[in-house]
C-alpha cells in the first residue's frame, strides 16, 4: 500500500512540476513579446523624432 501511495504522490509531483514549467515558459514568452512590442514602438518613436528634426 505504501508503494502505491508513494508512486501516486511522485506522479502528482511530476505533473505539478510540468505545469509549473509550462506556466513559466508561457510567462517568459509573454514578457519577451511585450518587450519586443515596446522596442518596436521606441524605434518608431525615434524615427519620427529624427524625421521631425530634418
Amino acid at each position: 500500500m505504501y508503494l502505491i501511495e508513494h508512486d501516486l504522490a511522485q506522479s502528482r509531483m511530476h505533473e505539478d512540476q510540468a505545469h509549473a514549467e509550462a506556466a513559466s515558459r508561457a510567462r517568459r514568452l509573454y514578457v519577451a513579446r511585450r518587450a519586443a512590442r515596446r522596442a518596436e514602438r521606441a524605434v518608431r518613436r525615434a524615427a519620427r523624432a529624427s524625421a521631425a528634426v530634418y
